[in-house]
């Protein structure tokens, strides 16, 4: 999948894409085919970074019924003929996660549609998903030969159906279709479901890895020959080597760390800093100027891992180091330094920002640690990352921490953050938004009628408008 291009944070599509409430505020606002335009184009180019914990679906179907949008641009899209021959599901995904909400909302014809593109579409089994979440018994048996006529009835067929229904993520459409009276339903379902229990247990069975009796040079041998492969196995060699070494294979290991090959030396590393060996830290910054990008990542990734007050205090003296390890040693600060330590998080934080900008990796644990340690100087870093990342993940963090450090959140970014794509966000902002802004109290109102709405938001909504609350 390509990465998606990103409009200015100040321009109506940028908002939408950003999945910012101010996106949806806007949107209400605008020329109604303008704001169509911007919706239909953000669905059909997700705009997220990673799909697996970015949400937008329920924020763009909102969205559609505000505007009363019509589904031909997302029908046009599924029936594309590229379906035929494009079988990414970033393509369809979004799209079919839209028209799921909506068809919960009572769009019969977004339902209409889920039904078509599961019968004949590409990414049929994300269609059948949505669909066995919000349609009847019905609608799903009547689609029951269209899906199995996509298995032919050969072996390479059978295995492949029996491969679908095992890895299902939504078990109920095949479920009725085995309770089926047809044979070439019922029974061909009923065939691929033992079948596919049967594949599992048998990869369970399957052992796999080292073994517990080898050595401890028989453990850097295998991780070793992972890395030639191009495969990474230091942790589980890590974790191996937990079980096969003792008190008297110390100084091999730690020999192994200073000067091992990359496969033992990452090993060896990972397993010191598991065991808080004493002298891991100094092997550490040692193996951060090997030439190897392998070993020096593992070198940092082993440091953020350690929890001893040793590391901490390492942690400051390595905070200013210009390279991977001082990087890491500001993440440190941030997740388990104290209050004295909340000068160095900002510079770290102001840093991350200054060199790799607001959707920065680095950015998570420090903008979390500038909220932990209620750094107020932070706020207008924190704001800018809030406004200008392309992440509703980390802009959901960065509301969380200007909630802790900015005096001006509960009147500012806090009433936005009520039409935002990301639950967390909302329920931060149910928590915090003054509602002394006629918006505030009708959006808390919906919230809290909304049954697609998140359990954890209507706590939090109920908090602010419920009989035991203070009135608004």
């Amino acid at each position: 999948m390509f990465e998606p291009v990103i409009a200015p944070s100040g321009t109506l599509l940028g908002l939408l894409q950003r999945g910012r409430g101010d996106g949806t505020l806007h949107a209400l606002t605008a020329p109604r085919d303008e704001a169509l335009a911007a919706l239909n184009h953000c669905v059909l180019s997700d705009p997220r970074h990673d799909w697996q914990v970015e949400n937008r679906s329920l924020y763009y179907a909102r969205l559609y019924l505000d505007l009363h949008g019509e589904l031909e641009e997302i029908e046009r899209h599924l029936f594309d003929p590229d379906d035929l021959v494009d079988t990414d599901e970033c393509r369809t995904g979004l799209a079919l996660s839209v028209l799921g909400h909506l068809a919960s909302y009572g769009r019969r014809d977004a339902l209409e549609l889920l039904r078509r593109y599961a019968a004949f579409g590409g990414s049929w089994a994300w269609a059948l998903d949505e669909l066995a979440l919000r349609d009847d018994d019905a609608g799903l048996r009547a689609l029951a030969e269209p899906i199995l006529a996509r298995f032919p009835a050969d072996a390479e067929g059978t295995a492949e159906l029996a491969a679908v229904v095992r890895d299902a993520f939504e078990p109920r459409p095949w479920r009725l279709w085995a309770e089926d009276p047809r044979p070439h339903v019922g029974a061909r379902v009923r065939a691929a479901r033992e079948t596919g229990s049967f594949d599992r247990w048998q990869r369970q069975m399957r052992p796999s890895g080292p073994r517990p009796e080898w050595s401890v040079q028989a453990v850097f041998d295998w991780a070793q020959e992972g890395f030639d492969r191009g495969a990474v196995l230091y942790v589980p060699a890590a974790r191996c080597l937990t079980a096969v070494a003792g008190p008297e294979d110390r100084a091999e290991i730690v020999r192994a760390a200073r000067e091992g090959t990359d496969g033992a030396r990452c090993t060896a590393l990972r397993y010191l800093a598991d065991a808080h060996d004493p002298d891991v830290l100094d092997l550490i910054e040692a193996a951060v100027e090997a030439p190897s990008r392998t070993v020096a990542d593992a070198a940092v990734d082993c440091f953020e891992r350690m929890r001893s007050v040793a590391t901490v205090t390492r942690a400051r003296r390595w905070a200013h180091r210009p390279d991977a390890l001082g990087a890491a040693a500001g993440r440190m600060l941030a997740c388990r330094g104290g209050a004295q330590d909340g000068e160095l998080v900002l510079w770290a934080l102001r840093e991350a920002v200054r060199g790799d900008g607001p959707d920065a990796a680095t950015l998570w644990p420090l903008v979390d640690g500038a909220g932990r340690l209620g750094i107020a100087s932070a706020a207008p870093v924190l704001r800018h990352v809030y406004r200008e990342t392309a992440s509703s993940h980390l802009r959901g963090h960065a509301a969380r921490a200007l909630a802790a450090t900015d005096p001006s959140f509960a009147a500012g970014f806090a009433v936005e953050c009520l039409w935002d794509c990301e639950e967390s966000t909302r329920e931060i902002a149910a928590r915090h938004a003054e509602t002394g802004d006629a918006r505030v109290v009708d959006q808390l109102r919906r919230l809290a009628a909304d049954p697609a709405e998140e359990a954890e938001v209507q706590t939090a909504v109920r908090s602010r408008i419920g009989p035991d609350a203070p009135a608004l």
